[in-house]
């Protein structure tokens, strides 16, 4: 009997705040669109069958950690995540060796299982976790909980510029979040970029 992620892996891909702030001038052509209008990247976790302990636990086994982005339609600054920050190579190259990202839309209606075994339409998955605005994503552990709340431990709340958003992803891989908040964390990395004679790239 074929087991989930063989089945998974045998599918073909679809083609398809100091760091929040106004849209940058655009840095690519558009990116690709989902059927719901969405921008997306083909190398975000398409196949999953939003079972979501389940695609916790296949992100483990790859050594990665599971992030889980919300965008909606017409949002301006997932229009910049994508044409910006993924246009980087050197965040694109990071984000994917170090994470499996799940794309939800804020008003989908699409099924997922959350931790919690609650089935659920996306719009009421994002109601239920308080996702507010586009985009948002959420980090989770390396493993599964009970709910959502105690699965996530951090919490991306809106557009961050580049380095900022670089810094999150290492603030969670490296677990940092269990020592200090990501301000200090923050600090911390701008007090040795200076102490090194660099400035922070990726702005």
């Amino acid at each position: 009997m074929i087991d989930r992620r063989t089945f998974v892996k045998s599918l073909s891909l679809p083609a398809a705040t100091a760091a929040l702030g106004t849209p940058l001038a655009w840095a690519s052509d558009d990116p690709a669109t989902d059927d719901d209008g969405i921008y997306t990247q083909d190398w975000f976790n398409h196949t999953s069958f939003l079972v979501l302990s389940e695609d916790l636990e296949e992100a483990a086994g790859e050594g990665k950690r599971l992030a889980i982005l919300w965008e909606q339609k017409g949002c301006p600054y997932c229009r910049e995540l994508h044409r910006v920050n993924f246009a980087k190579d050197k965040i694109r190259t990071y984000v994917k060796d170090n994470f499996t990202v799940l794309q939800l839309n804020m008003w989908g209606s699409k099924k997922v299982t959350d931790f919690d075994g609650e089935e659920l339409e996306e719009r009421a998955l994002a109601r239920k976790w308080r996702v507010q605005f586009t985009p948002t994503i959420n980090f989770f552990g390396p493993k599964a909980e009970d709910t959502a709340r105690k699965t996530e431990v951090m919490r991306m709340p809106g557009y961050f510029k580049p380095f900022h958003f670089v810094s999150m992803f290492e603030y969670v891989k490296d677990e940092a979040y269990k020592e200090q908040q990501f301000q200090r964390y923050l600090q911390d990395k701008f007090k040795k970029l200076e102490e090194e004679g660099k400035k922070p790239d990726l702005w």
